[in-house]
């Protein structure tokens, strides 16, 4: 790999280093190590990371990039991302007869899920490394910030999803004007596609394939805030969903990085993991005390979710065990319960991976796997208004009457 960029452009990352191996490289496009063929991530200046401090944090914007000391890249796309609510989540807690709940609610963002953090650093990276076209393979959420970002950008984009997707997110990627491409089969199809795409389409940033170590590294501003929003300390306890597996390594690893550069006291927590059963690979796979997460054809409504060979299921596994934690799957119809009891509690309404988190939640209660009295924070990672046909079936009129005093005191909902 040859480095694309001069130094300064790349802020605090020195490398892209193997997971693996150790195996390091120039900054620049790529995901696999050339030694082992394991995953590359970012490696940084620990000089440089050393020289970030709650006040220059504090008067950062009132974004994701308020963290721009500890990421990658600096902001050349900007949809002003992050800095999203922490919600103290009394009435849940109550009702799951937790003590201290807090919910992370990302549903804020310009495309209304997580995925916009992620994508503001794989857009910054493809933009500066010089790419002309934003891509992506996605179960939806990730295909709306692609393609929010590749417009403000002024960037072409081309998206892949699966055929079967939420009609609520393909309308939600296509108003962008890019290009969407459905494919006949499952995301792993699609993502697989994608790869042998990028091999050819040489001025075409994948966000997930050959810019994924910058990509990834957004993740860690969602650990970042709830730290800030917090005080500058950690919650004892975090649950969060599963897909590819990307998003909780990634928040232990925002927490790790506060707490070595002393910006929060260093304290224990636990992590754990949030899965639809019919897509649990990683669940499966820590429930056998397996090493290795073997893939599965996904079958639920968490469709956002719906990773069967999971990317870093093995990595979420080391995070999960190192930290006590757990990871727990629930069916589809307890998804659904999930998305109405944020809902009726806390006035969140969540897409299917925020029911998975709440199910998931009330699941590792009662297996007495997640401690009642220790403060949790639980994310949601995306609007409930991309997922309506999940909760349909169940959420309707109360009564449907005529325009009458008479037919009112008839329904009896007074």
């Amino acid at each position: 790999m040859t480095t694309v960029l001069d130094r300064p452009t790349f802020g605090a990352a020195a490398n892209l280093t193997c997971r693996e191996c150790g195996a390091t490289y120039d900054l620049g496009p790529g995901n696999a190590c050339e030694q082992c063929f394991g995953p590359l991530e970012i490696g940084y200046d620990d000089t440089l990371l050393a020289s970030v401090t709650r006040a220059s944090i504090d008067a950062g914007p009132r974004t994701m990039w308020r963290y721009g000391g500890l990421l990658p890249v600096a902001p050349v796309v900007d949809l002003q991302v992050g800095c999203t609510r922490l919600i103290k989540a009394d009435n849940l807690a109550r009702e799951l007869g937790m003590k201290t709940l807090w919910v992370k609610d990302d549903s804020g963002n310009p495309t209304h899920s997580f995925k916009d953090r992620v994508v503001a650093v794989a857009a910054s990276a493809a933009r500066t490394l010089g790419f002309s076209v934003l891509s992506c393979a996605s179960t939806g959420n990730l295909a709306n910030a692609v393609a929010a970002a590749a417009a403000r950008a002024g960037m072409r984009s081309v998206v892949f999803i699966p055929s079967d997707l939420e009609a609520g997110k393909v309308v939600t990627t296509a108003v962008y004007g890019g290009t969407l491409v459905a494919i006949d089969g499952n995301y792993d199809d699609v993502n697989r596609l994608c790869a042998e795409v990028s091999g050819e389409q040489e001025d075409w940033a994948f966000v997930n394939v050959n810019v994924r170590p910058f990509y990834a590294e957004g993740s860690k501003t969602i650990g970042y805030e709830i730290a800030e929003q917090l005080g500058w300390r950690l919650p004892s306890q975090v649950v969060v969903p599963i897909a590819s597996g990307a998003l909780l390594t990634k928040v232990d690893k925002a927490w790790r990085e506060f707490s070595t550069l002393g910006l929060v006291d260093a304290s224990p927590y636990r992590v754990f993991g949030a899965q639809a059963t019919g897509c649990s690979p990683v669940s499966a796979a820590f429930k056998a005390g397996h090493d290795v997460v073997q893939p599965v054809r996904p079958s639920t409504i968490a469709k956002s979710l719906a990773i069967g060979n999971p990317a870093d299921g093995i990595y979420a596994l080391d995070v999960v065990r190192r930290t006590g934690g757990a990871i727990a799957d629930v069916s589809d119809d307890e998804v659904v319960e999930g998305i109405r009891l944020l809902a009726r509690t806390e006035g969140i309404f969540a897409e299917t991976a925020g029911g998975v988190t709440v199910a998931t939640l009330r699941a590792l209660l009662d297996a007495g796997q997640l401690d009642p009295a220790a403060e949790t924070v639980i994310l949601n990672t995306g609007d409930g208004l991309k997922t309506l046909d999940a909760v349909a079936p169940v959420a309707k009129p109360t009564a449907t009457i005529a325009p009458s005093l008479a037919a009112f005191r008839a329904a009896g909902v007074a």
